[in-house]
């Protein structure tokens, strides 16, 4: 499905019925990573899984975007389809997105979950993150199969070096922008429950930014994975699926 979000043509899918969940993939990445997610949690709620601004089927920006534009995105996405009371799911940079929507209190929300969010400004160069956000994206996309050994080395091979070179412009751009944004200082606005999850062998959004949110946020509370990395929610999809089960064991 397609929506017009102020002159964007903005790719989605919604599935199932119940309350609203919507779900934000991580940088470079699209629904189609979110789907396990969205499979699960269809057959209990409403679930709007997007392809963000940029990324997917959706357009790319004409201009580099700030982290506050990317939650004014998910405010008039939510607008839009007259979404109510929704509970936020993103991973990485979808985490970012809902952090800024939540901190800003642009909507009700019933509960968030983030999933190795970014939002805290890194320690290491800027160039090394997006070098591994691109590396981690890609890697898990790429299905490790015999028959796909080859591709994915070829594939991940590229990316693992030119992945900030061979973005769009205005990628390349907002990247800089939103990885040089600190949301640290907004996080004690957010009122909704809030589950972090993480992986602790994240180098992309490490650990510690999980421990800064889970102090700063009023309502939050952390589950790590050991042995998982940026995507630890398909390191350990069994369990993480359960986890949200309990987490929302309320909302069903």
């Amino acid at each position: 499905m397609q929506i017009d979000i102020n002159g964007y043509k903005i790719n989605y899918e919604v599935e199932g019925e119940g309350k609203n969940v919507i779900l934000l993939h991580g940088w470079l990445a699209s629904l189609e990573t979110m789907k396990p997610i969205a499979n699960h949690l269809k057959k209990h709620f409403k679930v709007y899984n997007i392809d963000v601004i940029g990324f997917g089927k959706s357009d790319l920006p004409r201009e580099p975007l700030h982290t506050e534009d990317f939650g004014n995105f998910l405010h008039e996405f939510i607008k839009t389809l007259k979404i109510e009371n929704p509970i936020l799911i993103g991973h990485s940079n979808g985490g970012r997105t809902i952090l800024n929507y939540a901190s800003r209190q642009l909507g009700k929300i019933n509960k968030i979950v983030l999933i190795d969010s970014a939002g805290i400004k890194p320690k290491r160069k800027i160039s090394y993150y997006i070098k591994i956000y691109t590396f981690k994206a890609l890697k898990k996309l790429l299905p490790n199969t015999e028959k796909t050994k080859k591709l994915r080395e070829k594939v991940l091979g590229k990316f693992g070096s030119t992945d900030y070179k061979n973005s769009p412009e205005v990628l390349r751009k907002t990247m800089s922008i939103i990885l040089n944004e600190d949301i640290r200082e907004q996080l004690p606005n957010i009122q909704a429950p809030t589950l972090l999850i993480w992986g602790e062998n994240d180098t992309a959004t490490p650990i510690r930014d999980a421990k800064i949110m889970e102090k700063l946020i009023p309502n939050a509370g952390l589950v790590t994975y050991k042995q998982a990395g940026h995507f630890s929610y398909l390191d350990y999809l069994p369990n993480f699926l359960t986890v949200l089960d309990e987490f929302f064991k309320n909302d069903y």
